[in-house]
């Protein structure tokens, strides 16, 4: 499944690198925020294609592992997808994955690559917004992993 694309931010990743912040405090505050943004699409999107049977898998979709980096001091990323298995031992991810790709018998959907686009806007901006208030404050946000859950 695609990865989302983060094009729309080159200007702002620079702001970041110049800046020393590409791998810091306020990177992974904004990385988490945009996995909880991309994971929330995810779900709305699953519903919407009535991806819905238990609702294991939908419930499921997250950040299981939080915020991560490649090596010392690498690029920060976070990862999304339905963590765990139904009540028949089915894995989540074994589901969004034949949804997305389908199989000779079930037709692809690419429905991840919709929530990734339908997400991008949303992501930019509040990402935009919490580098201006950095920038403006001089505090980094607290960014809670809400597993995908939209916040209430």
């Amino acid at each position: 499944m695609a990865g989302f694309d983060a094009s729309g931010l080159d200007e702002l990743i620079r702001d970041m690198t110049r800046l020393g912040q590409r791998t810091g405090a306020m990177a992974q505050a904004m990385t988490q925020e945009a996995g909880n943004e991309i994971a929330a699409s995810w779900r709305r999107e699953a519903e919407k294609r009535k991806f819905r049977k238990s609702g294991a898998m939908i419930e499921s979709i997250g950040t299981p592992e939080g915020v991560q980096s490649f090596g010392d001091g690498g690029t920060v990323y976070v990862d999304v997808y339905p963590k765990g298995k139904d009540k028949k031992g089915t894995r989540n991810a074994a589901k969004a994955f034949i949804l997305h790709y389908g199989t000779k018998h079930i037709q692809p959907s690419y429905w991840t690559d919709a929530a990734n686009d339908a997400a991008e806007p949303t992501v930019n901006e509040k990402l935009e917004n919490m580098w201006g208030e950095f920038l403006e404050k001089g505090r980094v946000p607290v960014v809670a992993d809400t597993g995908g859950q939209e916040k209430r």
